[in-house]
């Protein structure tokens, strides 16, 4: 078989993206713990300057990574949402009574559990959010390496929880992680906001205004003080979906022109750059002190206990029922891989924790390392256990 032919193959796995993620989490680590970690840190640390007259944008490289680059992962999220409400899992009360209740036990208690360690500790319990997100390519991957021993239910499951659980975070870090706000900013935004409705209600297809706009939108959120990947998720909303006969979606030709980008470059580059923990000097305290320990056991034990917990409340009380084919077993083990918080989590804890800033920014990722590789190893072996050898 030829390389072409291997990179095609691989690309086409459902736990590619996954994959690529390891290998950006683990690539940053081993060259942060190395004599080239002055490159590492040089390289994120490096001043990017964007001006055009008076308008000046001026940011880290990291902050372009995690403010613009992350703005489009928001962006195709909020389509997924927006696809998934209008004409998908999400379109039916009924589909949404089980991982509803799941998505809500899994942003819930992870956070009580953090909260329960650093409750003392005003700073520190700012990032109640972190253990809340499920990342969901992460996930789907590990549960995709099992292949036909997991119900397609389950993994329709996971993935509607999952598309829940990224629009709880969406309005979490709306709500709680907005800095002063410039009044200015949130209303020339509303005022570009309001043009693209009104394209929108008067039929507009092209892509071309929609993203020319959505960019000015995403420069005055950013200038705004609430963080400005909410602006991908806010142009989503309003691109059209649905389109008079015979013309293409353009939601849908966005989606399927940003999947791969997103999948393959945004996400593993976003890895790359805020995994980079220093290990020199790392004790057992480094790993039980309140912020890392509660974000870990918050990922491992509060999603866990949130998930299934809820799950087995919303069957036992035969207000739905399990996914089809599916056992108690490998719902559990999903509710563990739910505690794979990684993408999500690194964001939130960078605005909970900022790094240069904040005294817990290399805690944070301690704990989201540690939490979500235990997560991973231990909801992939309790799922295949209670799997059948064939379906």
């Amino acid at each position: 078989m030829s390389l072409r032919n291997r990179f095609i193959r691989f690309f086409q796995l459902e736990s590619a993206s996954g994959l690529l993620l390891i290998a950006a989490a683990v690539l940053a680590l081993s060259i942060n713990n190395s004599p080239l970690a002055f490159l590492y840190n040089g390289l994120l640390e490096t001043p990017v300057v964007v001006q055009i007259g008076a308008l000046n944008i001026a940011k880290p490289l990291l902050l372009w990574i995690n403010d613009g680059l992350m703005a489009l992962f928001f962006l195709i999220v909020g389509l997924e949402i927006k696809r998934e409400v209008l004409e998908g899992h999400l379109a039916k009360p009924s589909q949404l009574v089980l991982p509803g209740a799941a998505a809500l036990g899994g942003m819930v208690v992870p956070a009580l559990v953090f909260l329960f360690f650093n409750h003392d500790n005003p700073a520190a319990a700012s990032g109640w959010a972190i253990p809340m997100a499920t990342d969901i390519a992460f996930a789907l991957g590990v549960l995709g390496l099992l292949g036909k021993r997991v119900p397609l239910s389950l993994k329709l499951f996971l993935m509607t929880l999952a598309i829940i659980d990224d629009l709880g975070s969406i309005i979490v870090i709306a709500l709680f992680y907005s800095s002063e706000l410039s009044t200015l900013s949130l209303m020339l935004a509303a005022g570009l906001l309001a043009l693209l409705m009104l394209f929108n209600r008067l039929g507009v297809t092209r892509l071309g205004p929609y993203l020319v706009i959505g960019l000015l939108v995403w420069v005055c959120v950013l200038k705004s003080g609430v963080h400005a990947t909410l602006a991908g998720v806010a142009l989503a909303l309003i691109i059209p979906l649905r389109t008079a006969r015979d013309t293409p979606s353009p939601a849908r030709a966005l989606e399927h022109a940003l999947h791969p980008w997103v999948a393959f470059a945004i996400l593993p580059l976003f890895a790359f750059a805020n995994a980079g923990v220093p290990l020199a000097g790392l004790t057992l305290s480094s790993f039980t002190s309140p912020v890392p320990l509660g974000i870990a056991a918050g990922l491992l034990l509060g999603k866990t206990v949130g998930v299934f917990g809820l799950t087995w409340l919303a069957v036992q009380a035969r207000i739905t029922r399990l996914p089809a084919e599916a056992n108690w077993g490998q719902v559990l083990g999903v509710a563990v891989l739910c505690g794979i918080g990684f993408t999500m989590s690194l964001f939130v804890g960078s605005l909970a924790f900022p790094p240069g800033v904040s005294e817990y920014a290399g805690a944070d990722r301690i704990g989201i390392l540690t939490g979500s590789v235990l997560a991973a190893v231990i909801g992939y072996a309790i799922t295949a256990a209670a799997a059948p050898r064939k379906t």
